[in-house]
């Protein structure tokens, strides 16, 4: 089974499953087609985290989120006139981590050879692709940015100065070249693990990286209105490898959700989760007031502790602290009648992040909705995500980023640019995730494993930036609690909060901020204002992105399903 954003990458990871590869070929060969089919949400100069369950072994994230460049450090950024690290330009840029992961795990984990698994994404590269209509609303939105400052991308994206029509096929030569060369570096060697180890060596300390840092020496437009250069490196890449990590847990309604470390936002999942599981199931269900109001106010706690104690530098016992059920009877009081319009971190928190409801630099136009871009370049919650189960029991949710077309200029012997991920740091110092050189910054990707018995039953994941793990968390009170199948729980109407800093450039926040979609209704919409939220309503169809897989550990029984919102997801299987 496979779920994810884009048909032609399910449809990818489906063909590897029907010819014999694990759910790991299927994985890497659907994330290497996102590169190319979705390349407004995700590209091989961005990064990525999953989390997967072998068939019979522990439940293991897949790290692939890169540090801050050696160069990058809030004396830098200040030097340059900047209070806050950009949201499009190279100088956002942390080093690139998807493609060194996808080939680790492919390494470890699958049983195809590179060139096999990469031949997909070679081929809509090469021979073309029909570009998605929001792809092209997005070249349509930065045409401009490019025409007059990134020359480079016009060349890329633009079709005789203008944006491409939707559904026209386009091509990206280039990066099907950058591949070719990757299955070309391995050949020779005796074993499939070291001709990929070959492929991971010409990425990172090869060709690539020495192209990455010859363009970026060039300043150019960033989302400050201002130019710079970046500051990444050949060694900066060089130095950086994937990883395996363990995962952190809460038990919820007789399952573990396993999550990513504080590194990323993955924890508050397990926080939010933690405060509501003794409540009346009432109070679990986002569609009625006294649901969603709940909700909401036990979203903005964990969000609040995201803030003040999340980071890559984290303190371990605080993070053990803040997943214990002891430490949220302590913080479920304060989940009042009243919607609050504080900010309030637990564990006596001193340090927190500026609270900004508005940061209007000269010449920056912000733009609405989700995903977010604006005419800079600044991108919100621009993801996309893949989850595959197999035959085996084998079980794993990506979510892939960064490296957008709009994050910063193309770099043209690659066909692709570097990701923005650094504007997720902060240049006040004292904080966990105060930008520092050789740290990573904590990223909004978070997908999530769902085990029952030590069984994995559910892998699922959504696009969406702060709004990644509210979305899940609605998907797992209407799974586990509420008796939703995964399609209906997936369709059902969806809500967030913003009601606290938002990890995207300009990094603001609506205090007592809600924004719903309108099938919730207007009972829960006039429930939740007369509680004194501030809601915004989105359109019917406007929230939430999720793919997921289940299995059956009794029977093996197999599911998927898949985001109709925008007629873009897919799920199949058989």
């Amino acid at each position: 089974m496979v779920g994810s954003t884009h048909w032609l990458a399910t449809g990818t990871a489906q063909a590897v499953l029907e010819r014999g590869g694990n759910a790991f070929d299927a994985v890497v060969a659907g994330g290497f087609v996102l590169h190319v089919v979705e390349p407004h949400l995700n590209g091989p100069g961005g990064d990525l985290v999953g989390i997967f369950a072998p068939a019979g072994g522990e439940a293991t994230v897949l790290m692939g989120q890169g540090p801050a460049p050696a160069g990058a450090s809030v004396e830098h950024m200040r030097s340059e006139g900047l209070d806050l690290v950009p949201g499009s330009g190279a100088l956002a840029a942390a080093v690139p981590g998807a493609v060194e992961a996808w080939l680790m795990l492919l390494r470890d984990h699958g049983t195809w050879e590179l060139g096999d698994v990469l031949a997909y994404a070679v081929d809509y590269a090469r021979n073309g692709h029909p570009i998605l209509g929001r792809a092209v609303s997005t070249i349509a939105t930065v045409a401009d940015l490019f025409r007059d400052h990134w020359p480079t991308s016009a060349a890329h994206w633009l079709v005789d100065g203008e944006p491409p029509a939707p559904d026209t096929m386009v091509r990206n030569e280039a990066y099907a070249t950058v591949l070719d060369r990757l299955v070309a570096a391995g050949d020779g060697a005796a074993t499939r693990e070291e001709r990929i180890d070959a492929a991971r060596a010409a990425w990172g300390s090869g060709f690539v990286a020495e192209a990455v840092e010859r363009f970026v020496r060039t300043p150019h437009r960033h989302s400050s209105g201002t130019d710079h250069s970046g500051v990444i490196t050949a060694a900066d890449m060089a130095g950086f490898s994937a990883a395996y990590e363990t995962p952190v847990t809460t038990e919820f309604r007789g399952h573990t959700i396993a999550k990513a470390g504080p590194w990323t936002q993955g924890p508050v999942l397990l926080q939010t989760l933690n405060l509501l599981e003794p409540l009346d199931n009432a109070l679990l269900d986002p569609s009625n007031p006294e649901g969603a109001h709940t909700i909401l106010e036990a979203t903005k706690l964990a969000f609040a502790d995201r803030d003040a104690h999340y980071g890559d530098n984290a303190d371990p016992e605080v993070i053990e602290t803040l997943l214990s059920k002891e430490y949220a009877a302590t913080r479920r009081p304060l989940i009042a009648d009243v919607a609050s319009t504080e900010v309030r971190p637990g564990l006596g928190a001193t340090a927190f992040p500026p609270l900004r409801e508005t940061y209007d630099p000269a010449a920056v136009a912000s733009g609405v909705g989700e995903p977010t871009v604006s005419r800079t370049g600044e991108t919100r919650g621009d993801t996309c995500h893949i989850d595959v189960a197999d035959r085996w029991g084998n079980m794993i949710a990506v979510t892939p980023s960064g490296g957008w077309l709009q994050s910063s200029p193309t770099i043209p012997e690659l066909g692709f640019c570097l990701g923005t991920r650094l504007q997720m740091t902060w240049l006040e110092p004292g904080l966990p995730s105060t930008l520092t050189p050789g740290r990573r910054p904590r990223t909004t990707l978070t997908p999530t494993l769902v085990l029952r018995d030590r069984h994995a039953v559910a892998a699922l994941g959504s696009p969406g930036g702060d709004q990644q793990d509210q979305w899940q968390l609605l998907y797992l009170l209407r799974t586990l609690v509420g008796g939703y199948s995964p399609q209906e729980a997936i369709d059902a109407p969806a809500l967030h909060s913003t009601s606290f800093p938002g990890s995207f450039w300009p990094r603001t926040w609506v205090p007592a901020g809600a924004v719903l979609e309108d099938r919730l209704g207007a009972r829960v919409v006039e429930g939740l204002r007369s509680r004194g939220h501030v809601v915004e309503l989105s359109g019917d169809w406007s929230l939430g992105r999720l793919s997921a897989v289940t299995r059956d550990p009794g029977t093996g029984t197999l599911s998927a399903a898949a985001n109709p919102r925008g007629a873009q997801g897919y799920a199949v299987g058989r």
